[in-house]
């Protein structure tokens, strides 16, 4: 593959996942709650998911999605649920029986950290649109398109993951660095508020003509 497009291709997908989604906030929250232990499960659940996504994308799901209006509400909805529960969820473990002190917070297996991440990642629609709308610009037609796929995707993943590594170590940081434990409460308060939002913008998504 040409330097200079992979290159490109790194800088613009950098660009892109700074900017903090659904995910970001999830990973961010964990980290808040639980601390620095669950921030490579929450990393690689979703390494896990763009995997998924962008698969999905490459593989033609993508395409399904934007000429099937039924197929796009589908996934649309199940995202925009899970979204709304992990919130709802995010929200109520923000109680006293899981903060209380910190340093006795309801421990949650890294495992299920792993997990959310990764559905949370891959349930999105928009993602998988953006994939196969974003990627193509980089592929070279008149050269196998199997090796370009691949390193597209392992690129756009190693980032992905050291993105929200950065982000939930960031998260811990932070919580480290917090006195009162009603402060922390009302963060991942926050952070489950937000999920919530973004599930009922995700389940407001119209399909694209």
């Amino acid at each position: 593959m040409d330097l200079t497009l992979w290159l490109t291709f790194a800088a613009a997908s950098t660009a892109l996942l700074l900017i903090p989604g659904p995910t970001i906030l999830l990973v961010m929250s964990y980290a808040l709650s639980q601390g620095r232990r669950v921030a490579v499960a929450s990393a690689t659940g979703v390494a896990l998911g763009d995997i998924s996504a962008m698969t999905a994308s490459l593989a033609g799901l993508g395409a399904l999605i934007l000429t099937s209006a039924a197929f796009f509400t589908v996934l649309k909805w199940v995202g925009a649920a899970y979204l709304i529960w992990m919130g709802w969820r995010l929200f109520r473990s923000a109680g006293g029986a899981m903060l209380g002190r910190i340093g006795e917070t309801r421990s949650i297996p890294a495992r299920e950290v792993f997990g959310h991440a990764a559905l949370v990642t891959a349930l999105n629609p928009k993602s998988i649109v953006f994939f196969i709308a974003f990627v193509p610009q980089f592929l070279r037609p008149e050269a196998p398109l199997i090796p370009q796929f691949a390193i597209l995707t392992a690129t756009f993943v190693a980032l992905a993951l050291l993105n929200a590594l950065a982000y939930a170590l960031l998260a811990d940081r932070l919580r480290t660095g917090l006195k009162r434990p009603a402060v922390l409460r009302r963060i991942t308060q926050g952070g489950g508020i937000a999920l919530m939002a973004m599930g009922v913008v995700t389940a407001l998504t119209r399909r694209t003509a």
